[in-house]
């Protein structure tokens, strides 16, 4: 069998104009390139796109078949000599030309609009009778029979058919011009004008210096000298290696058997956990109570009684072979009770290993302070807490209870390795601005004489300051500073009022005027603006601050 030409296939986007499409052809892999086109296409609806198709697959030694079953666009392809096929497995063919094909305002040749003699041409007459044509405007033509074929030929004037779809581009564009042009002019002159009145005020300072309680669990109150204040909270993980240096028998405790007695007339108890030394400082620990009876009187015991006996088992204090073969009398089984070994101590081994001291946690614990960034923390708990608080900087504090040896102390650290794990916990106290302006305009209204004549300008809020920090119960004890300003009671809506359609000296003559005004300045905006606006809403009012 033979083998199939292998062929690239091309699918067109609706996007796509003819450049890209020749772009593709160009970058096509194979010599057989076959272009699929969607449904819908203008670019392939023109006679002149196709025909530039056509030289640019001739240029680029490709093989240009389109995939369409549309009649009108295969009719276009004939003409450019493109062959077409209805679908990929179909034998390209060149499709027939129609007589007059109509090409949705495209620029679509067709006979009407070619020469005479390229009409002859296609007719298949040879050079002489095709010159004569042309020339004549008319061509007397002789068919294969002998026959005379008359055609004429009349040069038809293409006119010239107004592009609404420009007009109508260019009508839109003309519109939202204007539209801007009279929206600019009705903000420009009716939105945009305003004017801020900038007033210079003797003021005098109002300082406040108080011992202050800030806490989380009161509420602002300028009587009782309290704040309300944010906790502001995080955590680091820490951990710090560190090497065991103890060292323990972990090996097996020797045992034994014990014979206590007792000359009393009661019954004696030896509790469980009592302590028993050797004569060599070995302790030997009883493992439960033991009893003892009281002595009796029998025979063999005179002229004393019969002491009364007991015996019960006793495990070494510690691992160790030096605890084998331990004998003889014990001590501290109590007053009157004796106490005997009743065989020889046994079952003792020695196995050292490396433990953790608490030496070795108190050396790791000081490097602590080195693993953590204090001040990273803290600029981290102030940023989160963000814009409007005043921060107690003094009041930032780590916290390391939670921090603790992996291995505990007394415990075999494998491979002598451990290492302190747990969370730094960082908190910050802070007080919103909101709060602090409550309690500062409450302390420096105090501070006001005539209330009628006088107001507060400034609290000082934006300087305020806490120093002298102790720790107290959710929260801080601490100095408070700040320095407030007081100065005379003037109407912000009269300053509107006066200001309102005047020009900048109108304005300056009338506010000037005003009892505790030391001069006033008028900013316009835009540039354009010579007056305040008659909307009192469009002026602002701002005090410059004279301080006496």
């Amino acid at each position: 069998m033979a083998n199939t030409p292998q062929k690239d296939v091309v699918y067109i986007d609706v996007e796509d104009d003819i450049t890209a499409i020749i772009g593709k052809l160009k970058t096509a892999s194979h010599s057989i390139v076959a272009l699929v086109p969607p449904k819908r296409t203008g670019v392939l609806q023109s006679a002149v796109n196709l025909r530039l198709l056509a030289r640019a697959a001739e240029q680029h030694d490709k093989r240009l078949v389109i995939i369409t079953g549309n009649h009108a666009l295969s009719s276009l392809a004939a003409q450019a000599k493109i062959p077409v096929a209805k679908n990929l497995q179909s034998k390209p063919e060149l499709g027939e030309i129609a007589a007059l094909d109509i090409d949705n305002g495209e620029e679509v040749i067709d006979g009407a609009q070619l020469p005479v003699g390229e009409h002859a041409k296609q007719a298949g007459m040879d050079d002489a009778d095709v010159a004569a044509a042309t020339a004549l405007g008319a061509a007397a033509l002789t068919s294969a029979d002998g026959g005379t074929v008359v055609q004429k030929s009349s040069v038809r004037k293409k006119s010239n058919v107004p592009n609404f779809d420009t007009f109508r581009k260019k009508l839109f564009l003309g519109g939202a011009i204007g539209a801007f042009l009279l929206l600019f002019l009705i903000w420009a002159f009716w939105f945009a004008p305003h004017a801020t009145v900038i007033l210079s005020t003797r003021t005098t300072k109002a300082n406040v210096s108080q011992q202050v309680s800030v806490s989380t669990d009161v509420t602002t109150d300028a009587a009782k000298n309290t704040i309300k204040a944010t906790l502001k909270s995080s955590s680091d993980p820490v951990s710090i290696p560190f090497t065991a240096t103890g060292k323990k028998n972990v090996g097996e405790k020797a045992t034994a058997t014990v014979k206590f007695s007792q000359q009393s007339l009661g019954e004696r108890t030896v509790p469980a956990g009592t302590e028993l030394q050797t004569e060599s400082g070995l302790t030997f620990i009883t493992d439960s109570a033991v009893s003892i009876p009281a002595s009796t009187i029998g025979p063999g015991c005179f002229p004393t009684a019969c002491p009364g006996t007991a015996t019960g088992s006793v495990t070494a204090a510690e691992a160790g072979e030096r605890y084998n073969g331990a004998s003889g009398s014990l001590s501290g089984a109590g007053s009157g009770v004796s106490a005997d070994f009743s065989d020889a101590s046994s079952g003792g081994t020695d196995k050292t290993v490396t433990v953790v001291t608490q030496s070795d946690v108190d050396t790791a614990k000081k490097s602590i302070k080195d693993e953590i960034d204090e001040n990273t923390a803290k600029q981290q708990l102030a940023k989160e807490l963000g814009d409007g608080y005043t921060v107690i900087t003094d009041s930032f504090k780590v916290d390391t209870s939670d921090i603790a040896p992996s291995v505990a102390v007394g415990s075999e650290a494998t491979s002598g390795k451990a290492e302190l794990k747990g969370d730094a916990k960082y908190s910050l106290y802070a007080v919103s601005d909101d709060e602090l302006s409550k309690y500062l305009d409450a302390v420096i209204t105090q501070q006001i004489d005539t209330p009628d004549e006088q107001k507060i300008y400034s609290n000082g809020v934006d300087k305020a300051t806490f120093s002298d920090v102790q720790a107290a119960k959710n929260g801080v004890s601490a100095a408070l500073s700040a320095a407030g300003e007081i100065g005379p009671k003037i109407d912000e809506s009269q300053v509107r009022q006066i200001a309102a359609g005047k020009n900048y000296g109108e304005i300056q003559q009338a506010l000037v005027a005003i009892t505790g005004v030391d001069d006033a300045d008028i900013q316009f905006s835009p540039f354009w603006v010579t007056h305040a606006p008659k909307d009192t809403n469009k002026i602002s009012v701002e005090f410059k601050l004279n301080e006496q």
